[in-house]
């Protein structure tokens, strides 16, 4: 549909009425039609400026004159003027020499030195290239948005007063180039208008959603240079079973081009009143920001009988940051602490069990990497020991590659070290070096064949090993030393065809690895507890995930990969497994791993992805005996951005008992959202525990139980967002009750709500 008439000079912003809003509208669709029509190619003729001024002002036009009586030029045709980074154009100029006035009639668009683009049909410019008296005026704003005004004229401190104006961030035509009104508009009696600091101030605001005037806005400004603007943001309404009824709302601050300050408060019909702040700062070196929260209410102090309640003062603190003080060097840090086990889970902050502070400073070049590091670890689990979590101050690792080849291959050197230390724990300090040796070469059949070889020195000192409850992971009181050596063979050998109407990869490859026994009980084992046979770590020369264990003795590997690729499809698959040639360490590898045996689980995955509409990832363990299912994981999503299906699914049957880490368990996720036409949409999503007292005699769960749920519906065009959702936790936790909670939430966009 063609909108041109929408730049019909007749058009006018009314002052007050139905009228004014569709008035508005029209006027606001004029914009994309005078680009277009400012856009066509033209011929202009350069011509020198009538004079010097203080501000040299160059201008081109198809045709030009001069009355000699009246000392007036007139520039007609395509007028173009340029001073510095301002320019108009219009269809006639006339420059009077006695007044200085410049007078441009006909389709004027002028633009600034920020790229905000003013349409009118009459302006008066001084000879410095300041605005004068407009009417019918229209400004798109390079951020987004526009501005429309009945009239306008230059005040004394040199800013643009705009009478009857009206602005929206929304499209003003639709996907078909029709006309459309804006969702949401704010109308003002007067707007002060300053180019110098790229801010706009209304007098007067009012909000209209949808047509209708809902609410006054006293104070609104916003900058037309995309950058935050002091003000109030929108609030946020939500209701809960804990906390009653919640109104929350922030004051932003811009304090300096590179700081910013939110000061926020929540008011609670249940519970006390809570403020926060957050200070973010850009400096030279890097970025840090700091939040927090702080209250005075109840907390449950009593999380195994009775509930015990206490009015104590509670909140958060959260620090972070990153500072590159050269291309090599740089630091990054994090804090965060909490008053509490149960004060981030009641105010729906975070559903974090841990909080973790860090430190660490790091040296990266082309071969080598420098890192001193620390951190400590505060636990919400309410039945943790805070005194078992350790500290680890200082861990230092440093690493450094050969940069010429050595015996034809790459050659690396890496040292390490960590101190762990706990108030009521067990106390480890370990220290290694080692040396890794890795070549790579193509046979003539096409064979990629890798050999490395590792060695490495390990020192141990810990301290009280009868504080850990695990035997396997104490190691021995005091020093010990142990010395690892692995060499190892992997053999990968490709096959590429044609099939299905597409390309596929066949790829089998064999792994030998050989270790001799490493004194692996004799030291403690702080980083290497969670192992589990996976597709992951199938070929890793070390298949426990941490330095504490290392997997000794001969073994043979074999894996088959395959891949098909076709227009719009692809499908991976990989399986494999493991033999050993000589007995595991007893003891070394939980039974129920799918390690302790000579002959290991099978383990797999497959992918399957179809354009950007399917994506399906399978991950499994089959027992070597029986083909028993160990591990099930599914991970998969189905349709497009706005309409899609998101299922999860892990099962977890190891049948290990004797270690905490490697519990079984069962558990489903799924999401979903469906569009409702073009601008509507539901959502939901929900986590259930369908692990059963079988697989886990500590908690004795039922086999179903709902953790959390959640449903929504949401509206959301080019320039708003709104919605309600509500959500349902099944779990109680202390003061942070089972319950309901309703939320609703409003975003408008290039206005800074949200």
């Amino acid at each position: 549909m063609d909108t041109r008439k929408a730049a019909d000079p007749a058009l006018r912003v009314p002052t007050r009425g139905v009228a004014a809003r569709l008035t508005l509208a029209m006027v606001l669709i004029a914009s994309p039609a005078i680009l277009a029509a400012q856009n066509a190619p033209a011929t202009p003729a350069p011509a020198e400026a009538p004079a010097a001024d203080p501000r040299q002002i160059d201008f081109e036009a198809t045709e030009l004159s001069y009355n000699n009586q009246s000392e007036t030029v007139t520039a007609r045709g395509n007028v173009i003027l340029r001073s510095e980074d301002r320019s108009v154009r219009a269809d006639e100029v006339t420059w009077d020499r006695t007044s200085g006035r410049i007078i441009a009639t006909g389709n004027i668009r002028m633009v600034d030195e920020a790229g905000n683009q003013l349409f009118t049909d009459q302006v008066e410019l001084t000879e410095q290239f300041d605005t004068g008296a407009m009417s019918e005026l229209l400004i798109a704003m390079r951020a987004g948005g526009r501005l429309a005004a009945q009239s306008a004229e230059r005040s004394a401190d040199g800013n643009a007063v705009l009478t009857n104006a009206a602005y929206s961030a929304c499209p003003v035509v639709d996907q078909e180039g029709c006309a459309q009104d804006p969702s949401w508009r704010v109308t003002a009696r007067r707007v002060i208008y300053d180019q110098k600091a790229s801010r706009v101030r209304f007098e007067g605001a009012m909000l209209e959603l949808f047509g209708a005037r809902i609410l006054p806005l006293p104070g609104l400004a916003f900058r037309t240079d995309g950058r935050a603007e002091n003000g109030f943001l929108v609030p946020d309404v939500r209701v809960t079973q804990v906390n009653g009824l919640e109104l929350s709302g922030e004051y932003y601050w811009r304090v300096a081009e590179n700081a910013d300050l939110a000061l926020g408060a929540y008011v609670f019909s249940n519970a006390a009143p809570m403020a926060s702040g957050k200070w973010r700062h850009l400096t030279e070196k890097g970025a840090y920001q700091v939040t927090g929260f702080a209250t005075f209410s109840d907390r449950a102090t009593d999380f195994v009988g009775g509930q015990s309640l206490r009015n104590d003062p509670r909140g958060y603190f959260d620090a972070n940051g990153r500072f590159q003080f050269s291309p090599d060097w740089s630091l990054t840090g994090s804090i965060r602490l909490a008053s509490d086990r149960t004060f981030l889970r009641r105010y729906d902050i975070s559903r974090d069990d841990r909080l973790r502070s860090t430190i660490n400073l790091e040296r990266i070049t082309d071969n080598s990497y420098f890192s001193i590091a620390g951190w400590a670890t505060q636990t919400l689990r309410l039945n943790a020991e805070q005194g078992q979590v350790p500290l680890a101050l200082p861990a230092i690792d440093f690493r450094q590659k050969i940069a010429d080849p050595v015996l034809g291959g790459n050659l690396m050197f890496q040292a390490n070290t960590l101190a762990l230390l706990r108030n009521d724990g067990q106390d480890t300090q370990r220290a290694f070096a080692g040396a890794q040796w890795d070549l790579k070469r193509l046979t003539g059949m096409g064979q990629v064949v890798t050999l490395t070889g590792l060695v490495r020195g390990d020192v141990y000192n810990t301290n009280d090993i009868l504080a850990t409850t695990t035997p396997s992971y104490r190691g021995t009181e005091g020093w010990t030393t142990r010395g690892i050596a692995t060499a190892a063979i992997d053999i990968e050998w490709p096959f590429v065809g044609e099939a299905f109407g597409g390309t596929q990869v066949f790829k089998p490859r064999l792994q030998l690895v050989a270790s001799p026994k490493i004194k692996n009980l004799a030291v403690p084992n702080e980083d290497a507890r969670a192992i589990d046979l996976e597709d992951s770590n199938l070929f890793a020369l070390n298949r426990f995930p941490g330095y504490d264990r290392v997997e000794d003795g001969s073994r043979l590997t074999w894996g088959v990969d395959w891949e098909l690729q076709r227009p719009g499809w692809r499908i991976k698959s990989t399986i494999g497994q493991s033999f050993r040639l000589d007995q595991p360490t007893p003891g070394l590898f939980p039974v129920g791993t799918g390690l302790s045996e000579p002959v290991t689980d099978f383990v797999g995955r497959t992918e399957v992805r179809f354009r950007n509409l399917v994506s399906f990832t399978h991950r499994f363990r089959l027992d070597k005996d029986n083909f028993a299912v160990r591990r099930n994981e599914v991970d998969a999503t189905i349709g497009s951005r706005r309409t899609y299906l998101e299922f999860g699914y892990l099962r977890l049957d190891r049948n290990i008992a004797t270690v905490e880490d490697l519990r079984d368990r069962e558990e489903l996720r799924a999401a979903a959202r469906l569009a409702v036409g073009r601008k509507w949409s539901v959502f939901g999503s929900g986590v259930f525990n369908l692990t059963d007292r079988e697989e886990d005699p500590v908690f004795l769960p039922d086999g179903f139980q709902p953790i959390r749920t959640r449903l929504g519906v949401a509206y959301a065009d080019e320039c708003i967002e709104f919605g309600a959702t509500w959500r349902r936790d099944f779990i109680d936790a202390g003061d942070a009750r089972r319950g309901n909670a309703f939320q609703l939430f409003f975003a408008l966009r290039n206005l800074g709500f949200r």
